[in-house]
């Protein structure tokens, strides 16, 4: 059950921050899902030291944290797509 609620999770999160970066009629579903779970590990590593929690991934901080680990990757894969940030 814990897997499921991950990619639930994991593609509202990558939906959010694609429409925060604007991107959101260039991804599916499962590029969403992939941003918002690979957001995860990313603020799990950068704001966590190491430490990703998975205990609750309903947890709203949690979910702020994944949102904002999505919107950091968008930003660089922008970056490097495009030259820009947006």
């Amino acid at each position: 059950m814990g897997f499921i609620l991950w990619l639930v999770v994991g593609g509202i999160v990558g939906w959010l921050a694609s429409l925060i970066m604007r991107t959101d009629g260039q991804q599916g579903i499962i590029l969403n899902i992939v941003v918002g779970i690979v957001g995860a590990v990313i603020a799990g590593l950068i704001f966590g030291g190491g430490n990703i929690n998975n205990s609750n991934p309903l947890d709203l901080t949690n979910i702020l944290w994944s949102l904002l680990g999505a919107v950091i990757l968008l930003a660089i894969v922008n970056l490097v797509r495009r030259g820009s940030v947006r």
